[in-house]
C-alpha cells in the first residue's frame, strides 16, 4: 500500500541548467494559486524566474491543451509539473512529447469527478464566473492515457489526506511510474515546498541557488 518513502529511487540524471518547468494548474485554479506562488518565490530567489511557466488555462479542455502544447513548442527544453487535473493534463502531455512530468495529487479519469460541475462555475481565485459545459466531459476522455509507456518519466506525489481525490486510484494508476504517498495531507497537498527540491531533481530542473 503506501509508503512514506518514494518508492522508486530515479538515478541522478544530468541537469540542463537550460530546463523551464511549466506548472499547470488544477480545475478552477489559476497562476494565483498557492502552488504556483511558491514555485514562483523558488525561482525569483534563484535568478530564474523566466523559466518558470505558469499558463492560466481556460476551461475548455481542448482550449487548454491547445495552449499547453503552445507553450511547450516555444519553451525550448522543459518539464511538467501538474496539479489534480493539471496532473491528468501532465500525464498526456509526457507521454505525447516524452518529457519529464511530476504531479500532485493526480485527477484520474476526471469525466467522471466534473460531471457534478455542469452548470455555473466560479475559478476560485479571480472570481471568474463561466458556463461549464458538460461536452468537455467528453474532451477530457480523448486525453486518457490508458497505458503509460515511459513510468519511468513520471513521478507520483500524493497524501492519504486528499479529501477530493481517491488517492488509491492514483496510486494504481502510475503503479509502474515513481510514486511517493504521505499519510494524512490534503488536496492542497501540505507541506509542498519541502518537496520542491526533489521534484526539480526528478524533472531535471537545476536552479543556480539552492532551495
Amino acid at each position: 500500500h503506501c509508503s512514506l518513502f518514494t518508492v522508486h529511487c530515479f538515478g541522478c540524471d544530468a541537469m540542463a541548467p537550460e530546463t523551464s518547468l511549466l506548472y499547470i494548474h488544477g480545475f478552477n485554479s489559476s497562476p494565483a494559486s498557492h502552488k504556483a506562488g511558491i514555485l514562483r518565490e523558488v525561482f525569483e530567489r534563484a535568478g530564474c524566474a523566466e523559466r518558470l511557466i505558469v499558463p492560466a488555462l481556460p476551461p475548455s479542455p481542448r482550449q487548454a491543451m491547445a495552449e499547453l502544447d503552445a507553450a511547450i513548442a516555444s519553451a525550448g527544453p522543459v518539464a511538467l509539473l501538474g496539479s489534480s487535473l493539471g496532473g491528468f493534463y501532465a500525464t498526456w502531455l509526457a507521454e505525447h512529447h516524452d518529457l519529464k512530468a511530476a504531479h500532485i495529487n493526480p485527477a484520474v479519469r476526471p469525466w467522471r469527478l466534473l460531471d457534478k460541475y455542469t452548470g455555473i462555475q466560479h475559478n476560485y481565485h479571480t472570481g471568474e464566473a463561466y458556463q461549464f459545459n458538460p461536452a468537455w466531459l467528453e474532451e477530457l476522455r480523448h486525453y486518457e492515457v490508458a497505458d503509460i509507456s515511459k513510468p519511468d518519466n513520471q513521478l507520483l506525489l500524493t497524501q492519504t489526506g486528499d479529501e477530493t481525490l481517491n488517492w488509491e486510484d492514483g496510486w494504481d494508476y502510475y503503479g509502474d511510474c515513481h510514486r511517493y504517498c504521505g499519510l494524512g495531507g490534503s488536496h492542497a497537498f501540505d507541506n509542498f515546498d519541502a518537496f520542491i527540491p526533489l521534484i526539480l531533481r526528478f524533472c531535471g530542473v537545476s536552479l543556480t541557488s539552492a532551495v
